[in-house]
């Protein structure tokens, strides 16, 4: 009886240190991080493509909502969705963190956006505070190759960009610069807007890197 009690705790301690030895990645995003737009998504979105570039050791979950903000005084706040609890609930080691084109639109931007820095601290924090204790990293917006439903690239440069290096400078974060990676490849977005499956692979690739040096 004492042998076989001991059987079990010894297959539990193993299980309990295999998952603690899997580093959990949660990518925060809009539709961009989704996969809008892309064929066969579930296979071809940034977070998959990522996670099989890391292979094993990691688990890598896609928490992007296609119109997410990250104001939360915007049309769709990423803190109101299900994707939010989820994304804390996974208890992530890793964050990464792209929001920001949908707070270009109008009605975000010219109402609310100079909340967009307060409310980027408030989502740090929030990571920060879990027990997880993750890393976050602060990824830079898609160019945006022609004004679509009120996404603009004016504002992703001159107001989303600058916001997001400034926290991250403030805060000992580092900056994933999807923008230049991105930068001057229009064919890679079919509709100006959302990168097709070879730009979301580039945006795995990138972000891939980056990691990589650091864990």
């Amino acid at each position: 009886m004492k042998h076989a009690i001991f059987c079990i705790f010894l297959a539990a301690s193993l299980l309990s240190s295999r998952a603690d030895s899997v580093t959990r990645i949660a990518c925060v995003g809009d539709s961009i991080t989704y996969g809008a737009a892309i064929r066969d998504r579930a296979n071809h979105c940034y977070p998959k493509v990522l996670g099989d570039l890391l292979g094993k050791g990691y688990t890598v979950r896609n928490y992007g909502v296609n119109g997410a903000t990250l104001l939360k005084n915007g049309d769709r706040p990423y803190w109101k969705l299900g994707a939010f609890k989820q994304a804390t609930d996974f208890g992530p080691n890793v964050v990464i963190l792209k929001l920001g084109t949908n707070d270009t639109k109008p009605q975000n931007w010219v109402k609310h956006g100079k909340e967009y820095q307060a409310d980027l601290r408030a989502m740090v924090a929030h990571f920060k505070s879990l027990p997880s204790k993750p890393t976050i990293y602060l990824c830079l917006p898609a160019p945006v190759y022609q004004t679509r439903w009120g996404i603009n690239e004016k504002t992703v440069k001159e107001g989303v960009i600058p916001v997001i290096r400034k926290v991250a400078k403030d805060e000992g974060l580092t900056v994933i610069d999807l923008y230049q990676a991105l930068s001057g490849k229009p064919a890679l977005f079919p509709d100006k807007i959302h990168p097709n499956a070879a730009g979301a692979q580039l945006m795995a690739q990138t972000i891939h890197t980056v990691l990589k040096k650091k864990h």
